[in-house]
């Protein structure tokens, strides 16, 4: 391999890791639920729901996947392989269930408390999945985001789903998924996001 390729290589495997990052679920997820509750909701009530929704669900989940790397317990921050999966949904099915509750003591809106039951249904289609297929929870919630995005603005969807689509390359680029585990992940999550933010 002459010097030129190996540079392409490693740029390309450098940006595949970049936005498999910035596609994380865990990040997708809170930059789209913020963006959805300031368009949707009045300035008080938003901050009120992003504080819940960090305090119950957005900070716990962080620790226990970076609590867990760095405990050994998870081989990474995307909990890759299926065993470690075994043991991750769990733990992060209930804390989901945990700010469903908060949100609905709240008297959130129906259209995040539907998009939060919508959320908890996916994770447990995802736990039920991964006894035969560990299917993409990056896919599944970038598209999932997005076709949700699209509903509050079409230019968030619109780069939402762009950066979708570029995490899906990544992740098969960097041999984090199989096609069939990506395609898995992209149909529910374009699901999931219809009958969030869509279905009458």
């Amino acid at each position: 391999m002459s010097d030129l390729s190996k540079s392409l290589v490693k740029s390309a495997t450098q940006f595949a890791r970049a936005v498999s990052w910035m596609g994380h679920p865990l990040v997708f997820v809170t930059v789209s639920v913020g963006i959805v509750v300031v368009s949707r909701l009045a300035r008080r009530d938003a901050l009120s729901i992003l504080l819940v929704l960090f305090v119950s669900v957005i900070l716990p989940m962080a620790l226990l996947l970076f609590g867990g790397v760095r405990s050994g317990r998870w081989s990474d921050a995307d909990v890759s392989e299926r065993t470690e999966r075994k043991r991750f949904y769990p733990v992060a099915i209930p804390l989901l269930g945990i700010g469903i509750v908060a949100l609905w003591s709240l008297r959130a809106s129906n259209f995040v408390l539907r998009g939060a039951l919508v959320t908890f249904a996916l994770f447990i289609l995802a736990a039920i999945a991964n006894f035969w297929i560990k299917l993409s929870l990056h896919a599944l919630f970038a598209f999932y985001c997005s076709v949700i995005l699209f509903r509050i603005n079409p230019l968030f969807g619109g780069v939402a789903c762009a950066l979708a689509i570029t995490l899906f390359w990544s992740r098969l680029y960097l041999q984090r998924h199989d096609l069939a585990e990506m395609l898995t992940g992209t149909l529910l999550g374009f699901g999931g996001g219809i009958v969030a933010a869509w279905w009458p």
